[in-house]
């Protein structure tokens, strides 16, 4: 319910507002004034809702501000800056051989399919399956100006409180691979992440 109340503002405030229509209504049939005054409150609760969504910032929309983050670091091709988000050593090890081998253009997020938040695990971790839309040339010179759309497969671990960048949300683990179909040449394979 706090996840409906903090990302999805426009349902309650139609539920609410279909309980202050009909609570108005009861009182224009039966003549009661708790029924309006019950109405009036109500409907004074939906601009509450969007202020509360507004200020109430959750663990899916914080790692939704890590994804466009490291969206804009590739795209303007500031390694520091995309590794600086992935925590887990091998995988930035990993990261970090990648990336240097191509030139990006663009780097845009296309839709987030899911974010599964586990947090009866500690630390509390988190799944995305997304996909992206680059441009990118190679370094060498083989390939330029290519666009793909990839399947991005992500794993979040919260390492630190909401107070700290990105509400301690960071990349422990990354597969990016085709839309559809199997595994390609340029497929990543997961590299477990260090105990």
């Amino acid at each position: 319910m706090t996840e409906l109340l903090a990302e999805s503002p426009l349902i309650v405030s139609l539920m609410l507002g279909v309980l202050a229509i009909g609570l108005l209504y009861g009182w224009l049939q039966t003549g009661k004034k708790p029924l309006a005054a019950a109405g009036l409150l109500v409907a004074l609760c939906v601009p509450a809702a969007w202020a509360i969504s507004e200020n109430w910032v959750t663990d899916r929309e914080r790692i939704e501000m890590v994804i466009h983050q490291l969206a804009i670091a590739v795209e303007s091709n500031d390694h520091d800056t995309a590794l600086a988000i992935i925590a887990d050593e091998a995988t930035q090890r990993q990261a970090a051989a990648e990336l240097p081998q191509w030139i990006f253009s663009e780097a845009k997020v296309g839709s987030i399919r899911s974010i599964d938040i586990t947090n009866d695990m500690d630390p509390a971790q988190a799944d995305v399956d997304m996909t992206v839309k680059v441009q990118f040339s190679s370094k060498r010179g083989g390939m330029q100006n290519i666009r793909v759309p990839r399947r991005l497969l992500l794993t979040f671990e919260k390492r630190g409180d909401n107070d700290s960048i990105y509400g301690g949300w960071v990349v422990i683990r990354y597969r990016h691979l085709p839309i559809v179909g199997n595994a390609d040449g340029y497929t990543t394979t997961p590299i477990p992440t260090s105990l």
